[in-house]
């Protein structure tokens, strides 16, 4: 019997599924980079719906993961920054997916209405804030810290890993100098150009898996 060759496309999602199932069983922490496939996700909003990376196929993509109470997540919604790059590249087709990878016994923990809350009262403007409690979706991608950014091209390859800038503080006066990665990034891939700086060293709160 003969196979069909898988479009590659296609591919990096089958790839990501694969993984995703790994993870369901063996909760390990990922080290994928630039350049390969993103892994596929599925997870609950705040609201209750259910989203999946793979549904956004064609789309770019960018994940942020977020603790409203860590002061470097802080520092980028108080100044408006967050909410910035989230409406100004939401706006161009980007899909952009806040995921919360809070142990529910940990005392940052908040249900997904209080959730909501916070990032309702920041103005944020994600796709979607999204519910990763048991933390298996922020090791499958191997987010370390709040935040910690993802970039994912419309044929689903990780094209971005890291900080969201070149300041390593939570000084939101930071910010006005700050080399944004995430930016430049969107910024090149709208040019039809390669991307500049694909990795960077994540900045920010341990994620609260524990």
């Amino acid at each position: 019997m003969t196979s069909t060759p898988l479009d590659p496309q296609r591919r990096h999602y089958l790839i990501g599924a694969g993984a995703a199932g790994l993870a369901l069983s063996t909760p390990v922490w990922a080290n994928i980079g630039p350049g390969q496939g993103a892994p596929n996700f599925q997870l609950r909003d705040v609201n209750g719906k259910t989203f999946s990376l793979a549904e956004f196929k064609g789309k770019t993509v960018v994940l942020e993961w977020v603790n409203p109470n860590c002061p470097f997540v802080k520092k980028h919604y108080n100044s408006k920054n967050m909410q910035t790059l989230q409406s100004r590249y939401s706006a161009a087709g980007v899909v952009w997916l806040a995921i919360n990878s809070t142990n529910p016994k940990h005392e940052d923990y908040m249900e997904p209405p209080k959730l909501a809350q916070a990032m309702t009262a920041w103005g944020a403007a994600p796709t979607a804030v999204l519910m990763d409690a048991d933390g298996q979706v922020g090791k499958l991608y191997g987010a370390r810290t709040t935040p910690h950014m993802y970039i994912i091209d419309p044929s689903g390859q990780l094209v971005y890993a890291g900080g969201i800038d070149d300041k390593r503080s939570a000084n939101p006066e930071d910010i006005k100098t700050a080399r944004n990665f995430v930016a430049l990034a969107l910024d090149d891939m709208r040019a039809g150009r390669p991307v500049a700086v694909t990795t960077s060293a994540p900045y920010g709160c341990g994620v609260k898996y524990n």
